[in-house]
């Protein structure tokens, strides 16, 4: 196994991370363990805004990333503030209800962030004006939303395909 883990962490450190995956102040450990599998699967960064909702060695967590969470590049950013002051001279997309362009609308980069809000409240207005909104379409907006590790899976591999699937087989 540490062979595995080995590989992993070479393999990271030679090829550039595809996309960034940004959670606000994620609330339910099921979805942040899903959605770091996702990205371990798809070199994407995952970044983790603070306050989270549950503890980082919480059992639930490490379950839904099953063995996974070891091979994960992952950043945590004590504030939204700490986060846009080292990462706001890049691309970063919100994923939002409110926002008006759909996810396909867009045009990925390598690179790119894309931030997703809290399970139950999504992210406050000053984070909405900051950056550039895109949205899953719905039937109905009386209805909440997608959860939030589908909701990062459509909008991940949309990213993906548009830039290619890179080191993916």
């Amino acid at each position: 196994m540490n062979h595995l883990l080995n590989f992993f962490t070479l393999l990271r450190r030679k090829i550039k991370v595809n996309i960034n995956i940004v959670l606000y102040q994620p609330e339910i450990p099921q979805n942040t363990g899903n959605i770091a599998r996702t990205c371990v699967l798809t070199n994407s960064k995952l970044h983790l805004i603070k306050p989270l909702g549950f503890s980082l060695d919480e059992k639930h967590l490490k379950r839904a990333g099953l063995d996974y969470w070891k091979y994960l590049d992952i950043e945590i950013h004590e504030s939204y503030e700490d986060f846009i002051k080292k990462y706001g001279d890049k691309r970063i997309f919100l994923s939002s209800t409110h926002a008006e362009k759909y996810y396909d609308e867009v045009e990925f980069k390598e690179g790119d962030f894309i931030m997703f809000g809290r399970e139950s409240a999504g992210v406050p207005e000053s984070v909405h004006k900051d950056l550039k909104g895109i949205r899953i379409p719905m039937i109905s907006s009386s209805t909440r939303s997608l959860n939030l590790s589908n909701t990062v899976a459509i909008v991940a591999y949309e990213a993906l395909r548009q830039i290619g699937f890179p080191n993916m087989k």
